[in-house]
């Protein structure tokens, strides 16, 4: 599966969550599954990282289900699930974000005469996400559009993630995760799932960011009286975002590795040496439509094969979320009348085939690899 490198999954339990990072976004656009899951895809500020939000709901299974439906629909570089959280330690305030660095699924184990025995199973974060996350905490700027006053710190630490809402500190389920995962920081009820769901999509990379908005004592109803719920979503929304941006700058989809369409990505700066009678011919980074070195005259192009990749090309960028649904439909209607055209293969389509192509540049002019695959073809054309 190819990487889609400039776009980063949030997914969100609650509606409180999804509303603090949908505030963070911009040019929001409805991107509707075939199963009837809706994804808002969108840009944060303005910058060219793109964020696909989803709501899962409560719970691991429905948070696996569609995560993995995410990760299917949009290739994304990494995914981060954002919300809120109980503390399980002092140290850790009201309002400050823990990002998981392992999670743990707490509900496993095995029931025998002398009582429950743990089998723990649990996922690590990625040792280049867990790099780039203690940068954005270092940085400090993810906090500059919290509101005046607030001052939350970022922890990272183990988070437990079950399938009951933890509210007591004495309970015997708050006594079991004590006694096997007594080094979570935090408890909540998706994490595993999402976890899960990117380990079996080839190690995608899955981050857990929470703020904290109750204790996980008996305190809660107290805590959610006072608003604490939204706070923290926005301080964990903040961080996430931040966090997506850099993850689309430095993590590995955005270097090295492969395009969306499986070819290796050239190195941005290459240095050649010739010496003797030797001399450097070509030399190129990322190449669209085609290339003929020496004599290739007698070699025809073949347009039918150029512009049905062009299709698939425009379909990615439409599920990518950069071609709109109005603008998507426009474009293929250019791409189906082109290709007519071509299946004709009369002299006289080609003034038909070439206003088809120049209106589908000003169709796809923002997306630019549409706009330079679609260059090369109508310089094709214009040859012929």
């Amino acid at each position: 599966m190819s990487t889609n490198s400039g776009l980063v999954v949030i997914l969100t339990a609650l509606d409180l969550e999804y509303a603090a990072v949908r505030d963070q976004l911009t040019d929001l656009r409805v991107r509707r599954h075939p199963a009837g899951t809706r994804f808002e895809v969108g840009r944060i500020g303005q910058s060219d990282c793109r964020v696909a939000l989803g709501l899962v709901g409560k719970g691991n299974h429905p948070a696996a289900v569609l995560a993995e439906r995410a990760m299917a629909e949009f290739s994304p570089a990494a995914v981060l699930f954002v919300g809120v959280a109980g503390g399980l330690w002092p140290n850790i305030r009201l309002g400050d974000v823990v990002v998981a660095s392992k999670i743990y699924a707490y509900h496993g184990g095995t029931s025998e005469d002398d009582g429950l025995k743990a089998r723990p199973k649990a996922w690590e974060i990625p040792h280049e996400a867990d790099q780039i996350a203690h940068h954005v905490d270092r940085s400090a700027a993810w906090r500059r559009g919290l509101s005046v006053g607030a001052a939350p710190k970022v922890h990272f630490g183990p988070i437990a993630a079950g399938e009951v809402v933890q509210d007591s500190g004495i309970s015997e389920q708050a006594r079991w995760i004590r006694q096997h995962y007594n080094d979570a920081v935090a408890i909540e009820m998706e994490a595993a799932g999402v976890a899960q769901a990117g380990h079996l999509n080839r190690a995608l990379p899955v981050v857990v960011v929470r703020g904290i908005s109750d204790h996980a004592d008996g305190s809660k109803a107290a805590t959610d009286g006072q608003d604490w719920q939204p706070k923290a979503a926005r301080h964990a929304a903040a961080f996430a975002t931040a966090l997506a941006r850099e993850l689309t700058i430095d993590g590995p989809a955005s270097r090295g590795g492969a395009d969306r369409d499986g070819s290796p990505t050239m190195p941005t700066t290459n240095h050649n040496i010739a010496t003797g009678n030797a001399h450097v011919g070509v030399q190129a980074g990322q190449i669209y439509g085609n290339v003929t070195v020496g004599d290739g005259a007698d070699q025809p192009i073949d347009l039918a094969a150029s512009i049905a990749d062009l299709r698939t090309h425009l379909k990615q960028a439409h599920l990518d979320g950069q071609l709109d649904e109005e603008t998507y439909a426009a474009a293929e209607a250019e791409l189906e009348a082109a290709t007519v055209c071509v299946s004709a293969g009369t002299p006289e389509k080609k003034s038909g085939l070439m206003v088809a192509l120049k209106r589908l540049r000003g169709l796809v002019a923002d997306v630019s690899e549409l706009a330079a695959r679609l260059a090369a073809i109508i310089a094709v054309v214009r040859d012929l």
